[in-house]
């Protein structure tokens, strides 16, 4: 069986999964040998060029569906696994981003127990709240000291009580006889389930449309990685995409000028009665509510799924969590690292590569990461294809329907796909390009320009910026995507709808 035809089978049982007819699949054109696109044990050729596939077919499968036309969806895995790292690539006014978005203390610590953790600070009230728990100063070298007193298994224990990420060092072996390991066991990287009655969607709302969402409406309330780069995606296939985050909470501007490309932006206050009230009416006219708060955090406010069915029938509201939404750790907050170090990807990929270096065998080698944050993107183009999976649903039968993606379920699925020996991962595979200005040349091909947003409050002051970046890795044959405009800013517009064209 040839790599090509791995992927295609990979795609053609999520496809089919999720209930989409089988004769589409034939318009998915996927590139030879993904697997070697990265250097790494694991198959990220095959899950980023999958991911962005299935999104791209089902945005081509809506168009179809409303002009009777079907077209080609093409994925190079190489561009597949830059658009997976898009972070890294892009440039402001020609600049790369000198800030980091990791915070100084993040990362990997030893334990007393000779094990390790994976702490992760980058926002400002968990790194508070780690340094608590640890009664230190805020320095890596006070971190470790003080970590040396603790056992990794105890310390991720008191962090969940204390709602902090931390994240013990896990073996594949480890990881299963978890109780959060059972408890995801057998469920699937994308789920959609029916949350209420509803009509049939009406779909004509123009004639010929440019793109094949053109005349959705999604609020967007993401931030970081995963969530976000859905939102940014069903722009990209034209949906007018409102972004909403908080005045209160911190934000990370270094992946935001990324992830808000094609979006709109505005910022509401969910502790103020008036600013709630805003959201509602928003979700009145909204075809799809996109949230990663923890579960039942919106619902405490009115926004769950069940509540929003009978507010807005027909609505796809799609879910994002760390976990997943059963066992012991379903409300336990996570990240793409946590994820990977909790449940033997650190440990695994370790193994492999010390193998390539003709390294002796260790009981618990050094944690090694995944070269790119691969669980938060794929995850993210999981939700992409979920909420348009949804939407042709509400197309064909009616309904409202929730998409539910976790970080853990999409490394489930991901492990699921073994892994490579040493030489294909580590020799032939293709390390990333150098970060550097200007852009690799490699970087610098892939790469579309785009021009800030004035936005419709009109307060962008100075000149307007211009930033070059991965453009989508999915090229629809007929359709191409909507790369016009970056808002490069939280705040740039009204909380109000586009009028639909």
């Amino acid at each position: 069986m040839s790599y090509a035809s791995q992927s295609h089978d990979q795609a053609t049982s999520l496809w089919l999964a999720n209930d989409l007819p089988r004769e589409i699949l034939s318009h998915l054109k996927l590139s030879d040998c993904p697997d070697t696109a990265i250097n790494s044990s694991f198959k990220l050729g095959s899950a980023a060029q999958t991911s962005i596939g299935l999104s791209g077919l089902a945005a081509a499968f809506i168009l179809s569906l409303r002009t009777g036309n079907m077209q080609d969806v093409s994925v190079d895995a190489r561009h597949a696994i830059l658009d997976i790292s898009s972070e890294s690539w892009y440039t402001v006014d020609g600049q790369v981003p000198t800030a980091s978005a990791r915070d100084y203390l993040t990362g990997i610590y030893r334990t007393k127990d000779d094990s390790f953790v994976r702490l992760h600070t980058n926002f400002p009230h968990h790194r508070q709240g780690i340094l608590n728990i640890l009664q230190c100063d805020p320095t890596r070298e006070a971190v470790q000291a003080a970590l040396l007193h603790w056992n990794a298994q105890d310390l991720e224990d008191e962090a969940v009580k204390q709602k902090m990420c931390i994240a013990a060092y896990r073996s594949f072996e480890e990881w299963d006889k978890h109780p959060q390991a059972t408890a995801l066991r057998g469920t699937p990287p994308v789920q959609l389930i029916k949350i209420g009655e509803a009509p049939k969607r009406d779909i004509n709302f123009k004639e010929s449309p440019r793109f094949p969402l053109e005349g959705i409406r999604v609020l967007d309330l993401c931030r970081v990685l995963s969530g976000p780069v859905c939102g940014r995606t069903l722009a990209a296939y034209g949906a007018d995409v409102l972004l909403v985050t908080s005045p209160k909470l911190p934000d990370l501007p270094v992946l935001d000028i990324d992830t808000s490309r094609g979006k709109r932006t505005t910022q509401l206050d969910l502790t103020q009665v008036p600013q709630i009230d805003c959201l509602k009416e928003l979700v009145k006219d909204a075809d799809v509510f996109l949230q990663a708060y923890r579960p039942g955090g919106l619902q405490e406010k009115g926004f769950g799924p069940q509540e929003l069915a009978k507010v807005r029938p027909g609505i796809v509201y799609a879910s994002l969590t760390a976990y997943g939404w059963e066992g012991p750790w379903k409300h336990k907050r996570g990240f793409d690292s946590l994820v990977q170090t909790a449940t033997g990807f650190n440990w695994a990929e370790a193994e492999v590569f010390a193998k390539f270096n003709g390294q002796p065998a260790m009981d618990k080698p050094e944690p090694r990461a995944l070269p790119v944050q691969a669980l938060d993107h794929v995850a993210g183009y999981f939700l992409v294809f979920g909420i348009q999976a949804a939407i042709a649903k509400t197309i064909a039968e009616g309904g409202s329907w929730e998409v539910r993606v976790s970080l853990a379920a999409v490394a489930q699925w991901l492990r699921s796909l073994g892994q490579l020996p040493p030489d294909t991962a580590f020799r032939d595979g293709r390390p990333l390009p150098k970060r550097m200005t200007p852009p690799d040349t490699e970087v610098a091909a892939l790469s579309v320009t785009l021009h800030q947003a004035t936005g419709d409050k009109r307060d962008v002051e100075g000149h307007l910026r211009t930033m070059s970046a991965i453009r989508h890795a999915a090229q629809l044959s007929v359709t191409p995507v909507k790369d016009v405009e970056a808002p490069m800013c939280l705040d740039r517009h009204q909380p109000v709808w586009l009028p639909r064209v």
